[in-house]
């Protein structure tokens, strides 16, 4: 059950971070508001949650990644956690650094379910393509189709929008000359990115006082209708058998908490949805989408204040 806080003071910030989709001066800019609207001795020891998403769109995934390598050493004392978001997985995917799959399947079996797609989504066949997961072969791939009719935007190279990737490491789309042009640091970077993150103890501000609860924080959401430990097990063990990762890249089938996680009641938190999404303990958190035009957004627990990289905070 949850219960009061007799304390509320000793509570820990948690700030959730959306989709920055390779916007390095919007992440420097909310990073800046977050600083500046948190008490700095809260801020110094938050738990920072980014939910996903650094590649593609913007032009400065290079940077971003860069940033987000750097968070560590610049703030000691707070704990980063960095989601793998559906473009993350398809990037590594592409640069080779995904685990094989745990089944001893082959990455090549992960094509045939989708085969029909591949001349419309042109999928990558330059070199290292005889065993890429699907996802990295869409991803490095060049699509035939200009628009993306569901967003109302121009493809940027592939359907997950590459092509400003390949270009901030100073190559072109395409080319499998990425996977010498990454450095190091970020091949470890993406390949370490958690699946999904549990606390036991979050805490949020409700009517009656400061409540504690589970948090789940995972790309897009868990999945209606599937065990939930299952889920969460296949997550920690980044099982990458299947060809799709639904709870990293569903839409609706993800959207709401499992029905099974209100005897418990847990805070589900994720980014990937284009949208701003508070409902109950079921957070949302991606009002960029990565399009130009809209602001990166965060949560900060346990106020649930929102604050975004177009607000203007500085004393």
């Amino acid at each position: 059950m949850s219960h009061p806080d007799q304390n509320p003071a000793k509570t820990r910030v948690v700030c959730c971070i959306g989709d920055v989709h390779g916007y390095i001066t919007k992440l420097r800019n909310l990073w800046l508001n977050l600083e500046s609207s948190i008490e700095p001795s809260d801020f110094n020891s938050a738990l920072i949650i980014f939910l996903g998403d650094y590649c593609d769109r913007g032009s400065n995934s290079r940077e971003v990644i860069d940033f987000l390598i750097n968070l560590p050493s610049r703030y000691p004392s707070q704990k980063h956690v960095f989601l793998a978001g559906n473009h993350d997985f398809a990037f590594a995917a592409f640069l080779g650094i995904l685990p094989p799959p745990a089944d001893g399947s082959a990455f090549k079996d992960t094509w045939t379910q989708f085969e029909e797609n591949e001349k419309r989504e042109g999928w990558f066949r330059g070199k290292g393509y005889e065993n890429m997961h699907l996802q990295g072969r869409r991803w490095g791939g060049k699509i035939t189709v200009k628009t993306n009719l569901a967003k109302g935007t121009e493809y940027q190279g592939s359907i997950y929008d590459a092509g400003p990737t390949f270009e901030s490491y100073g190559v072109p789309h395409g080319s499998a000359d990425l996977v010498e042009a990454v450095p190091d640091e970020h091949k470890k970077f993406l390949s370490n990115m958690a699946w999904v993150h549990e606390e036991d103890d979050i805490c949020l501000e409700t009517e009656e006082g400061i409540k504690h609860y589970k948090l789940i924080a995972v790309h897009a959401g868990l999945e209606r209708g599937k065990d939930v430990e299952e889920q969460l097990n296949s997550l920690k063990a980044k099982d990458t058998k299947s060809p799709k990762i639904e709870c990293l890249s569903g839409r609706k089938n993800v959207w709401d908490i499992p029905n099974a996680l209100s005897e418990k009641p847990t805070i589900v938190v994720s980014g990937h949805h284009g949208k701003l999404h508070i409902d109950g303990l079921r957070l949302i958190i991606d009002e960029g989408g990565g399009l130009k035009d809209n602001p990166v957004a965060a949560i900060v627990l346990p106020s649930m204040k929102i604050v975004r990289d177009i607000d203007n905070t500085k004393q």
